[in-house]
């Protein structure tokens, strides 16, 4: 019998609205038409409850239930982030008392509550071994009146984290593109993967350059959902770095560094995660995925600093740091994006150290020559899901610090400004409306935080789906 989650919650006046006005008195009599028996209902009414995390928790053998009153105000990004974050410190409870199913009935927010429980209840599974039978894992999300987008699209943020923890033993580009492959069947979408030899024939540099020092062949991905009903005359184009493992290459990072490097593909899997998402949704937009994928090692013929290598476009690239690689095979990705002729392009890429000290895990990092429009769409599609975004200046100042002497561009610039000048660099690529997103803070986590445990949290996909969602 699963247990039962209710919760109370109003929305503070407004101008419109004169005053607060009740959405949702759950009763007992809600438990009841959830499937609980009279005699179930009767012993709850007379257990004893414990309070953890603002819940009240009526435990039981069978069935229990876990209550909580909240004022929010569910139409602006913070009402949505309480009810959330209520969710979450839910989910923290569930483990604890080793609950595997529940029912939310929490009114118009249930949906919402219900997020934050499936993403603080996430588990990362599939290496445990023996231990994965003492695991507990969270098995079933029942919400009265909820909406199918909503689990749809935490199955697939779920399906983005698995990539993200696994490790490259297990994930290889081969393998990020078997799983893309399958992921495409499963949710209706297409996917073609070109293999090394036809990389080499379009003369992706980028790709094949950071690839020089790997056992393993590149891959190139690309994704397509295209309804029938499509609202857009041109595709909007979503790019993913792929780098699947990165060791610096001969600039090699240092052990402390190099640990979590799993998650450097962690913008590729966020591109899968809303292909997964805009599919099951039904979401009526041609959209274009493409994805680089290789990993980055120091091998026998790894790319040297000092190098100069040519880009797909034509262009010349000074690599001065073999560790500034995902624009390298990012920039290859952003010129293939021309021949769609693309509303819109949008990267996602772990990309630079710089964005992730300059504002932490609490937000990403975005730049761009988009419209004014569609910025400021991405920061209110950021709020409302809580994965914010910071728009940083995009100056053309910034360009000089990346010029070569010897090339037409080199791929670091000095000790300032790292994350905008990676981004200057992709500039390069593209003759489109362009953003590029850097997800280095909040992609993968060395301790909780917000709704998410440790390790990946699927950062991108609900901001992506949030920000589709807004376009005509």
């Amino acid at each position: 019998m699963p247990t039962f989650v209710t919760m109370k919650w109003t929305v503070q006046p407004t101008a419109s609205d004169g005053a607060s006005r009740a959405l949702c008195q759950p009763t007992i009599q809600a438990l009841k038409a959830a499937g609980l028996s009279e005699e179930q209902c009767s012993i709850l009414k007379g257990r004893e409850a414990r309070g953890v995390k603002g819940w009240t928790s009526f435990p039981g053998e069978d069935a229990g239930l876990y209550a909580r009153t909240i004022d929010v105000d569910a139409r602006d990004a913070e009402g949505l982030h309480k009810l959330r974050q209520a969710g979450a410190d839910l989910g923290k409870l569930l483990a604890s008392d080793k609950v595997d199913h529940i029912h939310v009935d929490a009114g118009k927010g249930g949906d919402t509550v219900a997020e934050g429980v499936a993403l603080n209840s996430y588990r990362y599974t599939d290496l445990l071994g023996k231990k994965a039978s003492e695991a507990w894992t969270l098995k079933g999300i029942q919400v009265a009146h909820g909406s199918k987008d909503q689990a749809d699209l935490s199955k697939a943020v779920h399906i983005t984290r698995d990539l993200v923890n696994a490790p490259v033993w297990s994930l290889t580009a081969m393998d990020l593109a078997d799983q893309a492959e399958k992921l495409g069947k499963d949710h209706g979408f297409q996917v073609t993967v070109l293999g090394k030899s036809q990389i080499e024939s379009l003369k992706m540099g980028g790709l094949l350059a950071v690839n020089k020092g790997s056992i393993d062949p590149p891959r190139f991905i690309i994704l397509e959902h295209k309804p029938e009903n499509a609202s857009n005359d041109k595709p909007i184009v979503l790019v993913g770095k792929g780098v699947v493992y990165d060791t610096g290459g001969l600039s090699l990072k240092p052990s402390p560094y190099m640990e979590d490097m799993k998650c450097d593909m962690g913008g590729s899997a966020a591109v899968i995660g809303a292909f997964c998402a805009m599919a099951s949704q039904g979401l009526n937009k041609h959209v274009i995925g493409l994805i680089p994928a290789t990993d980055n090692r120091p091998g026998g013929n790894a790319v040297t600093p000092g190098d100069v290598i040519t880009m797909m476009s034509g262009h010349t690239v000074e690599v001065l740091n073999t560790d500034a690689e995902g624009r390298l095979i990012l920039a290859d990705a952003l010129h293939y994006a021309k021949k769609y002729q693309p509303s819109l392009v949008m990267d996602l890429a772990t990309l630079t150290g710089a964005a992730a000290r300059a504002i932490g895990r609490q937000a990403s990092v975005a730049m761009g020559t988009a419209s004014d429009t569609i910025m400021t769409d991405l920061v209110t599609s950021g709020f409302d899901c809580h994965e914010r975004v910071v728009i940083f200046p995009f100056w053309d100042d910034y360009a000089d610090l990346i010029k070569s002497e010897i090339a037409d561009m080199k791929n670091i610039s000095g000790a300032e400004a790292g994350a905008v000048t990676a981004g200057k660099f992709l500039e390069h690529y593209t003759d489109y409306p362009y953003v590029h997103i850097d997800i280095a803070g909040p992609a993968f986590l060395d301790a909780p935080w917000c709704y998410f445990g440790k390790g990946a949290t699927g950062v991108g996909v609900r901001l992506l789906m949030a920000f589709l969602n807004r376009q005509d």
